[in-house]
């Protein structure tokens, strides 16, 4: 070797032992650690680059300061009441106290939810809402796609802006890098406002590219809001399968604030502080609420739904925040349920918590049942979770495979008393990198219409009977499976 190489391979050494230090003294779950050393150790140069996008942590960047995002979610939206006396009100109390002191997540009273597992009725019903708007729409999706729905959404968008309702959106660089720029560019010149959450861009790119927002909600006019599942692409209406919801009543102000948030935490200049974002939210929703009283008068606004029953909590998750608040809480439901849990997701790569407490949950006669799809939309996550899921079937826990179509939803509901719904995924990804968003009831008849949605798919599942159906794949299978399950975390 030239003097040189040797000088080279010298520096990258340093390099990589001086990352690996690094991944060790972020403290991160060991088998996250081992998962990012064992890829700068196998993985010459590759390892470092997909480290420098994906492995930082970015609790420690400026750019992302759990502080400033801690202390704008705590600014009150509005006065609308909140639950005061919650042993009295639900048997899960401890669990929105968990939520409360974790995620600043007050509970409300007094909501009502329809929900949507088609497509095409939640468009409908969603687009319908937009043509209703008289003030305001506040729209965050990941993706936004340039085709026949996408379009239609921006037209609607468009009318609103024309007739003097102020339109903001936000959509994810990341999910949207397929969408030309073209398409955005048009919103902007027909006077809707938006955002890309955390724009990478060649050659400059950071680990903020794994660093999402996955959130999927839309709120008009601060009285009904749309959360869930779909992103806004024909795939929804053609062929997949989600789950979404159209929720009113108070729980509406805590969306709002969620995408409040959101909307000041992409705006260019990152360089703020704290006071100043909450300063600035506090005149936001003065504005908004002032503005839409005036408009309702002018308007003759259809009057607001009137007031449902249903306790709800609106509970975010971000890697920002200090605690893993959405996989606790998912936790603490698996562990105090007493008959049943039900769950359905479209990825299946759980963190060590989860998995454990599935595995206590079946074993001590808890009915836990998990849908996923037979097929999902990303080859490499599919073979991943397969030695997961003979994990927990090993467990007592009774796996159901969606047949025919890609089940994209995102559901639980347990003991006939609560559920919960959103963007949040049972994996690494949403409980560790992405900005998700959750609905939680507390209700005994929103949860049965949860049950009943659950039930209706498994008329489309077949069910693993038990392990042996899973040893019996081919011994490649099984080890191909093993192997990437060891960068699960990363995935």
């Amino acid at each position: 070797m030239t003097y040189l190489q040797w000088i080279f391979f010298a520096l990258y050494a340093v390099l990589v032992a001086s990352t690996m230090v690094t991944v060790l003294l972020d403290n991160r779950q060991p088998a996250k650690a081992i998962a990012w050393i064992l890829v700068l150790m196998f993985l010459p140069v590759i390892g470092i680059i997909l480290y420098i996008f994906f492995g930082q942590n970015m609790r420690k960047e400026r750019l992302i300061s759990g502080k400033t995002v801690g202390e704008v979610t705590q600014f009150p939206v509005s006065d609308t009441p909140t639950v005061q006396n919650l042993a009295q009100q639900s048997v899960h109390e401890k669990l929105i106290r968990q939520f409360e002191t974790q995620n600043n997540a007050l509970p409300y009273e007094g909501n009502s939810v329809e929900i949507y597992t088609d497509g095409y009725d939640h468009f409908l019903g969603m687009l319908k809402a937009i043509g209703r708007a008289r003030h305001h729409i506040h729209l965050i999706t990941y993706i936004i796609e340039d085709d026949p729905l996408g379009r239609l959404v921006a037209d609607a968008l468009a009318d609103c802006v024309a007739r003097g309702v102020e339109v903001r959106l936000i959509y994810d660089d990341v999910g949207c890098w397929r969408v030309p720029n073209s398409f955005f560019e048009r919103m902007r010149q027909r006077g809707i406002q938006v955002r890309a959450f955390m724009p990478v861009r060649f050659p400059a790119l950071t680990s903020r590219i794994n660093y999402r927002n996955h959130r999927k909600l839309c709120v008009v006019d601060g009285e009904v809001a749309f959360i869930g599942g779909m992103n806004i692409a024909m795939r929804y209406v053609k062929s997949w399968r989600d789950t979404h919801l159209c929720v009113s009543g108070n729980v509406v102000g805590a969306l709002q604030r969620c995408f409040l948030t959101d909307w000041y935490f992409s705006m260019e200049d990152q360089e703020r502080k704290p006071e100043e974002l909450v300063e600035r939210l506090e005149v936001e929703i003065g504005r908004l609420e002032s503005g839409l009283k005036t408009r309702k008068d002018d308007f003759s606004l259809v009057s607001r739904p009137e007031l449902g029953h249903a306790l709800a909590q609106l509970v975010t998750s971000s890697p920002v925040a200090e605690f893993p608040v959405l996989m606790l809480g998912y936790v603490r439901i698996l562990l105090q349920a007493r008959d049943y849990v039900y769950m359905e997701t479209p990825y299946f790569l759980p963190t060590e918590m989860i998995l454990s407490a599935m595995r206590i949950a079946a074993q001590s006669g808890v009915d836990v049942r998990l849908m996923v799809p037979r097929e999902t939309d990303t080859y490499v996550v599919e073979w991943a979770s397969r030695s997961y899921l003979m994990e927990v079937v090993e467990s007592g826990v009774t796996i159901y495979l969606y047949e025919g179509t890609f089940n994209h939803s995102k559901l639980l509901v347990s003991d006939d008393s609560i559920c919960t719904c959103g963007s949040t995924n049972i994996d690494f990804r949403s409980f560790e990198h992405n900005f998700e968003a959750n609905m939680f009831f507390y209700d005994a008849e929103v949860a049965s219409r949860f049950k009943q949605v659950f039930f209706d798919d498994l008329q489309h599942c077949s069910r693993i009977e038990d392990e042996l159906q899973m040893q019996r794949r081919p011994f490649l299978h099984r080890l191909w499976e093993s192997l990437l399950r060891l960068f699960s975390p990363l995935l």
